[in-house]
């Protein structure tokens, strides 16, 4: 009995993307210097990388043999998106863990952990409660948007100030590195709601929205493990932002 392929191109593209991430955590992990930033970077994109394996692995390459073989009728998810939302949200907030250690200080920096780590208690529950109701927007990817916005707000935030107050490098490679990202994000709902899938599928072509992100998140995730790296590997602050200070 054969095993059914999902999306053939779409998953070689998702898959090749989180392959990307865990080498730019490796990235981060050699660089790190035993630094308190440089292990919450390479956290951040380990996460990032599971992530990416198991959204591949559940909303492409094997969703029919996850969600439809052996049943009448086929399941909305699987705990392998389960495991991508979470594990996202968890990269998510590990990279503004990293974030506060790489560009705050002191009180600033221990409310701003906290929050990370709040976000990410709260958004579990959340997809615990969506498990126990088998609600679909609590466990869906829109909720995962709303609790990691009020994120990449923070980042914008942080390094938007950051550069004003200092124009210190980090600052400066970090912002660039949330414009890409955002950029990215606003490209794919663009593809999504022109429909250019659709049409393109008309013509015999099969290059979704969602590849569409994937290929753009490869050059953030690139951008990430070569310019972001040697960024924080040379900031002046990673020894000190290591304690906790006033």
């Amino acid at each position: 009995m054969g095993i059914t392929l999902d999306q053939p191109s779409s998953s070689a593209i998702v898959y090749s993307l989180a392959i990307m991430w865990l080498w730019a955590g490796w990235r981060f992990w050699r660089a790190g210097n035993r630094s308190l930033s440089g292990r919450w970077w390479a956290i951040a994109m380990a996460l990032g990388g599971i992530a990416a394996l198991s959204a591949g692995t559940s909303y492409q390459a094997f969703g029919y043999e996850l969600k439809c073989v052996g049943r009448e009728l086929c399941t909305w998810t699987s705990w392998w998106e389960i495991a991508y939302l979470v594990m996202q949200t968890g990269s998510i907030n590990a990279m503004l863990i990293a974030v506060a250690y790489t560009c705050t200080r002191g009180r600033f920096q221990r409310s701003v952990i906290f929050y990370a780590r709040a976000n990410l208690a709260i958004f579990c529950c959340v997809i615990a409660s969506g498990v126990y109701l088998s609600n679909r927007f609590v466990m869906s990817f829109e909720m995962l948007v709303l609790f990691s916005t009020p994120v990449f707000a923070l980042f914008f935030v942080i390094n938007g100030l950051g550069y004003v107050a200092n124009s210190s490098a980090i600052d400066k490679v970090l912002l660039a590195a949330w414009t890409i990202m955002v950029a990215a994000n606003v490209l794919y709902y663009v593809y999504l709601l022109l429909g250019y899938t659709e049409a393109l599928w008309d013509k015999g072509y099969w290059f979704s929205a969602n590849d569409v992100l994937h290929v753009l998140m490869m050059g953030w995730v690139l951008y990430m493990g070569i310019a972001v790296v040697n960024a924080v590997n040379n900031n002046d602050t990673n020894v000190r932002v290591t304690s906790i200070d006033d």
